[in-house]
């Protein structure tokens, strides 16, 4: 016998569900819901949930602009290339200013908008380390600091230098993305 003949002609607007021991229709059914329903939950306001709360704030995107100092160019280049465009899921670089002169960062952190400050400690004829500490002592709240030192060792000079973040030679593309995205994220919590 086939199945239509068991189960009754199918009327329109109908589904068919098959069960182990027959197949029976199903009507499609609208959903009930009244006017009232509809306002209670319109008027029903849930309770403030600060974890949800500092999980949304966590998840805003950190749009920074990038100062980059090295006197070497490839040096610079790796450092781009590590960070990226976005060296997280929520940090976003907007800009890049590179400088090949300790007297251009000076000038350029001095006007402002810079929001997180890459130097290289072994530039020359300036070293980024030094020229960290100078900044540090001379730019009223000046934005954070990552130093890229000549080996892990130096990781001192780079307490020395008053650096928020320290990543040494051999670059590793990981550790600098990491210590970008750190900064750009105190840069809003920073008053």
């Amino acid at each position: 016998m086939p199945v239509r003949a068991a189960i009754g002609p199918l009327r329109a607007g109908s589904i068919m569900r098959m069960t182990p021991a027959q197949a029976t229709p199903i009507e499609e059914q609208e959903p009930m819901t009244s006017l009232t329903d509809e306002i209670d939950e319109a008027e029903a306001v849930a309770p403030f949930d600060p974890v949800a709360a500092a999980k949304d704030a966590s998840t805003a995107t950190h749009a920074v602009s990038v100062l980059l100092y090295s006197d070497d160019i490839t040096t610079r280049d790796a450092v781009r290339a590590a960070a990226g465009r976005r060296p997280a899921r929520d940090v976003e670089i907007v800009s890049w200013r590179e400088c090949a002169t300790a007297a251009a960062v000076v000038e350029a952190v001095d006007a402002g908008g810079i929001d997180v400050i890459v130097l290289d400690g072994e530039a020359v004829p300036a070293g980024g380390l030094g020229l960290c500490r100078q900044l540090k002592n001379e730019i009223f709240q000046c934005p954070p600091v990552l130093v890229l030192t000549g080996r892990p060792q130096d990781g001192w000079l780079a307490g020395w230098s008053l650096a928020d973040d320290a990543v040494p030679h051999p670059l590793d593309p990981i550790a600098v993305s990491e210590a970008i995205a750190g900064l750009a994220r105190t840069v809003g919590s920073r008053a």
